[in-house]
């Protein structure tokens, strides 16, 4: 039986930070099968999870800007463990986020893991499911689309990878304050934004949309053509510390308490 967890929003920056210990204890745990959920909450206890794969839907570092042969040194401990999560049979799966891009090279060219530059699909269990980090779902943010398409072309590419690595990573941060400004809204007013894209997906045949960049956890249902469907905002690890799990067509939402 597939088991899946998703996350988003991890910002992680150093490694000596709370948040990135409690995401190395997190990976640990599905590594381990330690992983408690209650798929049904009003009938169930927690019980432990064997994960199959794990989505990771965008931003889950704070900035990025590494090569394949410079990685910044504080995201090594957290690369590894998803190493030995590969090395234990789980699929990673990694969205790139707006703070977070050019990972490829090295997660997909290096490392075998799926990388997705915009959105992925899955089928689970008959479920036909879009997984996306969700910063181009907005259309009416002009401005950040703009600056988004100019830190992800071709030629900023290559200006960057020209610069030193430790100057390089001083630019990240910048870029990712600059993201984060040009991005920050209410996450409710977001998801409210958001609704024309879920309905076009849904109409499109999409059983299942699962987004993160509004840091706001959620799962809302939908009656479409007939059809039962769900969207799910998978919230973040700065104040929720929440992950979707997924099983027989159950999706769950919970907050990870190690």
């Amino acid at each position: 039986m597939m088991k899946a967890i998703f996350i988003s929003d991890a910002h992680l920056k150093k490694s000596s930070d709370e948040r990135y210990r409690k995401m190395m204890d997190f990976l640990e745990d599905i590594k381990n099968g330690n992983i408690r959920v209650a798929v049904n909450a009003q009938t169930d206890e927690a019980d432990k999870k064997t994960i199959n794969h794990l989505y990771i839907a965008g931003d889950f570092f704070d900035y990025w800007f590494c090569t394949k042969d410079k990685i910044n040194p504080e995201f090594k401990p957290v690369i590894n463990k998803l190493i030995e999560l590969q090395k234990a049979g789980i699929r990673v799966h990694i969205s790139e986020g707006n703070h977070d891009f050019f990972m490829g090279e090295y997660f997909h060219d290096v490392l075998g893991m799926e990388v997705f530059e915009e959105k992925t699909e899955a089928n689970l269990d008959g479920l036909n499911v879009l997984i996306a980090h969700g910063d181009t779902a907005d259309r009416s943010n002009t401005r950040y689309l703009f600056f988004r398409n100019i830190l992800r072309s071709r030629p900023f590419y290559h200006f960057q990878r020209l610069i030193p690595a430790a100057v390089r990573w001083k630019l990240a941060g910048l870029t990712s304050t600059a993201s984060k400004d040009l991005a920050s809204e209410d996450g409710h007013e977001l998801i409210q934004k958001m609704n024309p894209y879920i309905m076009k997906k849904f109409q499109e045949g999409y059983d299942v949309i699962i987004l993160g960049h509004c840091h706001v956890p959620g799962i809302n249902y939908y009656t479409v053509q007939n059809r039962k469907k769900t969207f799910a905002t998978l919230g973040d690890w700065i104040r929720h510390d929440s992950f979707l799990y997924y099983e027989n067509k159950n999706f769950v939402l919970q907050k990870y308490r190690p």
